[in-house]
């Protein structure tokens, strides 16, 4: 047993399997008591069941460590409450809150449908508020804490999962706006865009050249909960972490500007913005480029 998290107590949703059971299993090796948070479907949907929440407890316990299972589901507004709720009944404090669950719903945007919309974007994104919302409160009065929301590198844009990109996107600013606006209680918020061995990651129709295991992943989440990552001030901050490779992503700003004089019509802006302003490509369309290209000479691209 480590002491990265001694004292600490903290909640992860998706725990029951893969990165989320990782990051569990490895925050209560660090010391901190863990609420174990999975509502039991598949990555496809399904019925939920409580036995593999409760199975990472058990693997916790055994190992000398304290947990608590939560079935509940985040995608509502008291399921995200209970998972606090939880945690101050059983251990009198909220310090860290990580959202890891997620389900796929795959899909070309002009065949998706509001069923496959909606469930992925509430269980990500609506998911990640709802534990947010209710651990930010107790924080703010608690003088500290750390929010950490799972991204994807997808957040870039997805050939044939708009739904899930659209609300890994989201998660990012939902980030950068709780590091804004709870910096001044003392509570840090980051995201983390992992490429690790998963039940998501295999249905990935590429080879990975980079990619890690989970419990890579949970190394870098335990950082960033503790209060070593505290002490640097790290906060709205997008990190990936793939085997070897840990980067950060560039906070969005303004690439290149132009100015006229005088009001903009669509013959002066045709004109002007090409040669001006310009465009920044996208490195998601030059790789599907690549990919197309690829296919045609029936090699299987690498990423």
């Amino acid at each position: 047993m480590g002491n990265f998290l001694a004292g600490k107590v903290v909640a992860v949703t998706g725990a029951g399997r893969g990165i989320g059971r990782a990051v569990a299993i490895a925050a209560a090796a660090e010391g901190a008591k863990v609420v174990v948070n999975d509502y039991g479907v598949s990555i496809e949907g399904g019925e939920p069941t409580s036995e593999v929440a409760e199975s990472v407890v058990k693997e916790i316990e055994a190992a000398g460590g304290e947990a608590v299972a939560v079935a509940d589901d985040i995608a509502t507004m008291a399921g995200g409450q209970r998972i606090v709720d939880v945690a101050l009944a059983e251990y009198g404090r909220i310090d860290g809150v990580v959202c890891v669950a997620g389900i796929l719903r795959e899909r070309m945007l002009f065949n998706m449908s509001e069923e496959e919309w909606d469930p992925v974007v509430a269980t990500h994104l609506k998911g990640t508020f709802t534990v947010f919302k209710a651990a930010s409160a107790v924080m703010r009065k608690q003088g500290g804490g750390t929010l950490i929301g799972f991204t994807s590198g997808n957040h870039q844009g997805s050939v044939a999962q708009a739904n899930y990109s659209a609300a890994k996107g989201g998660i990012i600013s939902l980030v950068r706006s709780a590091a804004l606006g709870l910096h001044k209680y003392g509570v840090t918020a980051n995201a983390v865009a992992p490429v690790a061995r998963t039940r998501m990651s295999a249905n990935v129709p590429m080879e990975l050249k980079e990619i890690g295991e989970p419990e890579d992943v949970a190394a870098l989440v335990v950082y960033l909960l503790s209060e070593r990552a505290r002490a640097e001030r790290i906060t709205g901050q997008v990190y990936t972490i793939a085997g070897p490779k840990i980067a950060v992503w560039a906070q969005p700003r303004e690439l290149r500007a132009g100015y006229a004089e005088g009001g903009w019509t669509p013959s002066r802006i045709a004109d002007f913005l090409p040669g001006t302003v310009g465009t920044d490509p996208m490195p998601m369309l030059v790789q599907l480029e690549a990919m197309a290209e690829a296919a045609a000479r029936r090699d299987r691209p690498n990423a």
